[in-house]
């Protein structure tokens, strides 16, 4: 997947304003949205919000609200924020709606890339593009004489240089966090050594040589991070960044302004955004895409305002303002230093995220499993072991493994 593709497809020129628009209608239908709370979704969210009647709940924890929010008759939220693996327990549960007659409706200038389609219906609209990417700061390297790291042996060689040199006691950051963050460090560093997740029906396929090599790099990481490592999420991390605790991290693109934000960040202008280091087979990261979707349990009427205050969202007079916030995925969107880092990981070859039913059951093991193996309690073949159980087990509960 080459990000250059992606931003470019159907892309045509449209000169920026580089003014905040109103929004182009009033909105007189009550709506709500819940999304992930970092500054693209903020940025997004508060242009919707001057459609009028709209508020929005911007919170970390939505991948587990989402699906019983929008169970509920009528949804507690007619629009989310979704990304390419939080969609999918919305679609497994037929809780979101087909979005081609509003597409066909209202949507004429969206580009082709952003209309995800699931069995040939337009099932969610894509906003922007987001990876793990490594960042680091570049005065330290250069000071010690380090040269940008392309690989975690580098990134662990580095991290020993700069510990060792009494710049900082815990160079590397990461988001490791017990649960979907530390799954998705697995996910990342797994399909870095060219591993498969999965078997013929399903079954689980990570007790390997892969996987215990991603077990390995990620414990080795630990010996240069924070000990409190287990509850650090992106926040944590681009805190860290931002207050000069640490000098390296695969970190969100999404998280890439903050680092130059003068009214939070000690460390502005000293970031670099760089390719995800090199696994054995792939860059250690995967492509995500962030969009919208709306509630299935919702009136015509409130769908149809929905999607007009979301693409409102979204626009170009959005974009322009927000540029460096996030990899939009907008003709209005100009990639910058700030997006070097996830387009330098699209082309040296990283992987979409392979979501799926089973790939969501397997995230959550992977994240309820991997502490283990990190705090000792269990080695790396056993830890595997008990993760693809408690796959099975989910997996045929959900009814995708036969009896």
């Amino acid at each position: 997947m080459k990000l250059k593709t992606i931003l470019m497809a159907g892309a045509m020129s449209i000169a920026a304003t580089g003014a905040w628009a109103d929004c182009a209608f009033e909105n007189y239908v009550p709506l709500k949205s819940l999304s992930a709370g970092f500054e693209a979704w903020k940025a997004v969210t508060d242009a919707m919000a001057e459609c009028g009647n709209f508020s929005a709940s911007l919170d970390q924890e939505f991948r587990e609200k989402q699906p019983e929010a929008f169970a509920a008759d009528p949804a507690l939220y007619q629009i989310g924020g979704v990304s390419n693996a939080t969609l999918v327990p919305l679609l497994n549960a037929g809780t979101i709606r087909p979005l081609d007659d509003l597409v066909e409706k209202y949507g004429q200038d969206l580009l082709p890339n952003q209309l995800i389609k699931v069995d040939g219906k337009t099932m969610a609209i894509a906003m922007m593009v987001n990876a793990q990417h490594l960042m680091y700061r570049d005065d330290v390297l250069a000071e010690l004489g380090i040269e940008e790291p392309k690989t975690y042996d580098d990134v662990l060689a580095a991290a020993a240089k700069i510990k060792e040199a009494g710049v900082m006691d815990y160079p590397i950051g990461g988001t490791f966090k017990t649960g979907w963050n530390l799954g998705q460090e697995f996910v990342n560093m797994y399909l870095g050594e060219g591993g498969s997740f999965f078997g013929d029906g399903n079954m689980p396929a990570i007790n390997n040589e892969q996987g215990v090599a991603a077990l390995e790099t990620l414990k080795a990481m630990t010996e240069y991070m924070d000990p409190e490592y287990l509850v650090s999420d992106s926040t944590y991390v681009q805190q860290q960044f931002q207050q000069g605790k640490i000098a390296m991290a695969n970190l969100w693109a999404s998280r890439a302004a903050a680092m130059n934000d003068e009214a939070e960040s000690q460390v502005v202008g000293k970031v670099t955004m760089a390719a995800a280091p090199m696994g054995s087979a792939a860059p250690a990261t995967t492509i995500w895409w962030d969009g919208i979707v709306l509630a299935s349990n919702m009136s015509d009427e409130e769908a149809d305002a929905a999607f007009r205050v979301a693409l409102e969202g979204m626009d170009s007079e959005m974009v322009s303002a927000n540029n460096d916030v996030a990899v939009w995925l907008s003709p209005a969107y100009s990639a910058g230093a700030l997006a070097a880092g996830a387009a330098a990981s699209a082309e040296a070859g990283a992987k979409a995220y392979p979501a799926s039913g089973p790939m969501g059951i397997m995230h959550t093991a992977l994240g309820n499993g991997l502490a283990d193996y990190l705090t000792g309690a269990k080695d790396a073949q056993t830890t595997l072991a008990d993760i693809e159980a408690d796959y099975i087990t989910a997996a045929k509960e959900a009814g995708l493994i036969s009896n």
